[in-house]
């Protein structure tokens, strides 16, 4: 299958670019910002039938998380994956290569990064407000799968993070005359590919969000604080590692011993603590007085 025609800039206004990329973040983050006060706002889901957030709260928070995301993702790139982004602020020939870690149009996130980012912020936030950090976790949880979809589609457009060589028949050459023109060549070669971007978008997006929906809703798991976040941690970490499988390594980490790639041991711990949060919050009973 070829790669259609996409181009990453949706539309120029003036000197400036508007990037698919840019868009996925800024969309995943107003819809999350919607849903998360849904969640607030229905207070029969939570421990008492009280929710843990007023409206301003939640309004300050979702600053404090997309600070998160956007320094703990670029942070996490330079750390997990681009070391000598890290390098080049104390060694870089000039001022722009010393500050290219401040370059986010760039590229470079990384989620693991920036999910620490996330929770730190959260930390953070909850002890200034006074507010329970696993509460806080469990109303962020299930909007976060939302952002992970439009995260994916935009990677999908970009022609980045393809999968691993295959004969299936829905796989992708990721070359075109966009990629042509903009780089000179086809970085994923003119090979048929696995479209992993499209795997994670359904099974880290939209797969992880119906789950957590159930969670939320129908079995009403916020009234076990730490319960629907140690679900999302669990979730995302078996499908990330799962479609690890067909996703193509980064340009030296495909040697990693045991066959592993950087994807599965970061997301190791996240499996861990969400089966931690889940084990915990299952062995109290339900808050719901």
């Amino acid at each position: 299958m070829p790669f259609p025609e996409f181009d990453p800039v949706l539309i120029h206004l003036g000197p400036l670019p508007i990037r698919w990329y840019a868009l996925a973040y800024v969309a995943g983050i107003v819809l999350g910002w919607w849903y998360a006060s849904r969640l607030a706002r229905t207070e029969r889901l939570w421990p008492a039938n009280r929710s843990p957030v007023n409206g301003p709260q939640l309004d300050d928070m979702v600053l404090w998380a997309t600070l998160g995301i956007i320094l703990g993702g670029r942070l996490g790139y330079a750390l997990f994956y681009s070391p000598n982004l890290l390098g080049q602020i104390f060694t870089g020939d000039s001022l722009g290569e010393r500050l290219e870690i401040l370059q986010l149009w760039t590229g470079g996130m990384s989620f693991h990064g920036g999910f620490l980012g996330v929770v730190a912020a959260l930390f953070l936030y909850a002890r200034r407000q006074q507010i329970s950090a696993l509460s806080l976790g469990d109303l962020i949880a299930p909007v976060v799968p939302l952002g992970l979809m439009f995260g994916r589609i935009a990677n999908f457009i970009n022609g980045e993070l393809w999968g691993r060589e295959t004969t299936v028949p829905w796989a992708v050459r990721f070359c075109n005359q966009k990629i042509m023109d903009t780089l000179g060549y086809c970085p994923a070669g003119d090979v048929p590919r696995h479209p992993s971007q499209l795997y994670e978008a359904g099974l880290e997006g939209l797969l992880l969000f119906i789950i957590l929906s159930l969670a939320v809703w129908k079995w009403k798991m916020l009234k076990r604080p730490g319960f629907v976040m140690g679900l999302f941690l669990l979730g995302y970490g078996l499908a990330r590692a799962a479609l690890e499988n067909v996703r193509q390594p980064d340009a030296g980490l495909d040697n990693l011993p045991m066959g592993l790639t950087m994807g599965m041991i970061l997301s190791i711990p996240m499996m861990l603590a969400g089966a931690a949060l889940i084990w915990r919050a299952l062995k109290k009973p339900a808050l719901t007085e």
